[in-house]
């Protein structure tokens, strides 16, 4: 089945709340608010995209049976404390559709930006299609001027087909180690894939398109190790125990959000490695997308013990420890690796 039209749509839609999230990051960052305490302007920005992706999915793929399984629902903006939020993300959703191509439908009220907050309620699951959303993946990134990503999939009859990622602030260039990006650097790349077709980047504003695929290194000497930015994310130190294990010389590189994915698709680097903390589980919004972009580009994404992520079961992904990500040659290499360093970590525990 072909999904051109889905993918389009997906597109416009994870763009525009690119744009969205854009424009709030730059006012953050110029303002004096720099406490992570302060959530108002992630929630703005989080609400905002997630309102925006729905409505655009809506109106460009008219549907009885729309389903989004998202991150966010309005709670907390139908009381008296949420009204203030709730008319900024209302006017930030009005200006961006006004100043791209649906000034038509920019004069929503706040019962409608609730109502598709709302849209992304589904559960998903094994049967027709589901669109998965996280609208802003990396809080903390965002919040410090760094990373973030929109993440966009749909399932169908649970898996996933299609992904999006926009990444505001990724480089178009490669970040590995040895090349490390400078102010010069265009940002903000746009990563999609559908399956069976391979995976593309153009920059956000939709120019030059370019086909991309993982790194085909087959040495980890040479290799660069993703992981996540925050050590409350993932296990730096077990990350750190199966790099030695494989050789790895150069320091991981760390960044927030499914930019990693998009990064790793285009061959920065050839290995991501992710270890929640014991007791966390893995929604399907943070790794949808990001699974398809890698194993459209040639990459395999796996479970600690080599088995494919199934996106079939609802919110959560059932998994074996961790998320273990690289190209064909390496991926038994770095099983193996896992598979003892896990062992040595339970048996000193």
């Amino acid at each position: 089945m072909s999904y051109e039209k889905e993918l389009a749509a997906a597109k416009k839609a994870a763009s525009l709340a690119a744009l969205l999230c854009q424009k709030v990051q730059k006012a953050l960052l110029q303002s004096d608010i720099h406490s992570k305490s302060d959530k108002s302007p992630v929630t703005v920005a989080d609400y905002g995209s997630q309102a925006l992706v729905s409505l655009v999915l809506e109106r460009e793929l008219p549907s009885e049976s729309f389903s989004l399984v998202a991150e966010e629902d309005s709670g907390d903006l139908r009381g008296n404390s949420g009204q203030e939020t709730l008319q900024r993300i209302r006017t930030l959703v009005n200006d961006t559709l006004a100043n791209n191509e649906y000034s038509s439908v920019s004069n929503l009220t706040t019962d409608d930006v609730l109502r598709a907050i709302d849209n992304g309620k589904s559960e998903g699951g094994s049967r027709g299609q589901h669109w998965v959303l996280d609208p802003i993946d990396g809080t903390k990134g965002f919040l410090r001027g760094d990373q973030y990503a929109i993440a966009l999939a749909l399932l169908d009859e649970g898996k996933v087909v299609l992904g999006v990622l926009a990444c505001p602030n990724l480089p178009l260039t490669s970040i590995s180690g040895e090349n490390q990006q400078s102010s010069q650097d265009k940002l903000g790349c746009l990563f999609f894939a559908t399956v069976g077709t391979g995976t593309y980047m153009q920059p956000l504003d939709g120019s030059s398109l370019l086909k991309v695929h993982v790194s085909t290194t087959e040495n980890p000497e040479e290799a660069s190790l993703f992981e996540s930015f925050e050590a409350a994310h993932s296990l730096h130190d077990l990350s750190s125990t199966i790099a030695k294990k494989l050789g790895f010389k150069a320091p991981p590189v760390r960044i927030d959000s499914q930019a990693k994915y998009g990064a790793l698709s285009r061959g920065d680097g050839a290995i991501y490695l992710r270890f929640p903390h014991k007791g966390y589980r893995e929604k399907i919004w943070d790794h949808a997308a990001g699974c398809i972009v890698v194993t459209e580009a040639g990459g395999v994404v796996a479970d600690a013990a080599g088995n494919p992520l199934d996106f079939s079961k609802g919110k959560y992904l059932d998994l074996e420890t961790g998320i273990i990500v690289t190209n064909q040659k390496l991926m038994p290499l770095l099983l193996k690796a896992v598979k003892e360093s896990l062992e040595e970590r339970a048996s000193s525990l």
